[in-house]
């Protein structure tokens, strides 16, 4: 990424990635782009319940959500209690499945292209990282 904070703001080009570059990188990038970064660090995520919690922890979700894949889905197409221009959310010690079964990660991962894919149409770019 020769400019990485332009290449955020750019909602053509948002989509979910494996992180190419390092935390602190993105971090800056995010923070230059004028976007909002949501953290979730997914260590102790043994299973949908823990990732759901970190999800929601990382977003500061509002009380109505609830410990299921529509609620994430509705919460990622929400945000409004973060106005921003675009969004990162940034997944990190996860390992390869993001502490999911296979089955798991196939909805969640839906459930982040749907996400990408509802911003697009709202003229905001919406990135899911990976590390």
């Amino acid at each position: 990424m020769s400019n990485p904070a332009l290449r955020l703001k750019d909602v053509n080009e948002a989509g979910a990635y494996r992180l190419s570059c390092g935390v602190g990188e993105l971090r800056d990038a995010v923070a230059q782009a004028g976007l909002t970064l949501f953290d979730a660090d997914l260590a102790a995520a043994q299973g949908k319940g823990e990732f759901l919690a970190a999800i929601a922890q990382a977003i500061k979700a509002p009380e109505w959500f609830g410990a299921n894949w529509d609620a994430l889905a509705d919460a990622l197409g929400d945000l409004s209690w973060h106005p921003a221009p675009g969004y990162v959310l940034l997944l990190h010690n996860g390992g390869e499945k993001l502490g999911l079964s296979t089955g798991e990660l196939a909805i969640a991962t839906g459930i982040f292209a749907d996400t990408v894919s509802f911003w697009k149409s709202q003229g905001k770019p919406f990135w899911v990282f990976f590390c």
